[in-house]
This record gives C-alpha cells, sequence and structure tokens, in this order.
C-alpha cells in the first residue's frame, strides 16, 4: 500500500490538496449549492457587482453644468427700442397675412443666471398685447422685453 504525501492525495475524482484550513475543513469539499428557488445570476450582473462605485451622484452633471457658457441679457437703447416698437406696430396691424419676419431674442436659461441668443426667420402669428407677448409659428411665445433686433422680410 502506498503512503500519502504531506501534501496530495489522489481520489478517483481529483487531485486533492490537503491544507490546514481549520474551522473550514468540514465543507471544503462539499459541492456547490445549486439553489432550487432562484435561477443563477448571469455574468452580466454578476460583474455589475464589481462595476466602479459613483460615490459622488451627481458631480460630473455638476461640473457640466457650471462650465457651460451662457449669455448677459443686452440692455437696448432708447432707438433701438423705439424701432421694434415700431415693427411690432407694423405687425399688428398686417396680422392677418402672418408676415414673415427675422427676429433675434433671448431666451432665459433655467438652470443658470444669463441664457442665449436665438435668431429665426419664421410667421408671426398674433401680438398679445395684454400679456406684452409675440406669438410664432409653432407656438412660441416671446416676450417683448426679450426681443433684442425685430424686422419684416415680406
Amino acid at each position: 500500500m502506498k503512503k500519502e504525501g504531506p501534501l496530495e492525495s489522489v481520489t478517483s475524482k481529483s487531485v486533492v490538496i490537503k491544507r490546514d484550513m481549520g474551522k473550514y475543513d468540514d465543507i471544503i469539499h462539499l459541492e456547490h449549492h445549486v439553489s432550487k428557488n432562484h435561477k443563477p445570476m448571469s455574468i452580466y450582473d454578476r460583474s455589475a457587482q464589481f462595476a466602479p462605485f459613483a460615490a459622488l451622484v451627481g458631480y460630473d452633471e455638476s461640473i457640466k453644468e457650471a462650465g457651460r457658457v451662457v449669455d448677459k441679457k443686452i440692455t437696448l437703447g432708447a432707438d433701438k427700442i423705439e424701432e421694434i416698437s415700431r415693427s411690432l406696430a407694423f405687425i399688428n396691424e398686417n396680422i392677418d397675412s402672418n408676415p414673415l419676419i427675422n427676429i433675434t431674442y433671448f431666451k432665459k436659461d433655467m438652470k443658470k443666471t444669463g441664457g442665449k441668443y436665438l435668431s429665426s426667420t419664421i410667421k408671426a402669428i398674433k401680438i398679445d398685447t395684454n400679456n406684452r407677448k409675440l406669438i410664432l409659428e409653432g407656438k412660441i411665445s416671446i416676450d417683448f422685453i426679450d426681443i433684442i433686433d425685430l424686422s419684416i422680410v415680406s
């Protein structure tokens, strides 16, 4: 009969390495448990457990937001305000024909102080004198005070 060495013994299934496992000696050679109630986790889900953890949730978005540039609103002079008023009066008189206009206006930013300037060639649909708004095609509503430049194309 062959004597077993101190490190290994041969069994019918595999080579077993003997080590001093201490308190785990009784369970080290048991088969892996497979649940009867739960499906095995997919490799994708298992790997997600080891994915990087974002300790500062929203930090990247905050940095991007802070770096986003917005424009400051321009204060118009009296002459420019008078010119825009004359154009609005002309549009109001001819609103039934939905005149085509060139407009540049300030759109306030929802997250930061400031905004951006938008320019468009578009049809005027209505002038709301009570709320001091110009309504354009596509239900775009612009406050008179936000108009920077206005001219009639046709």
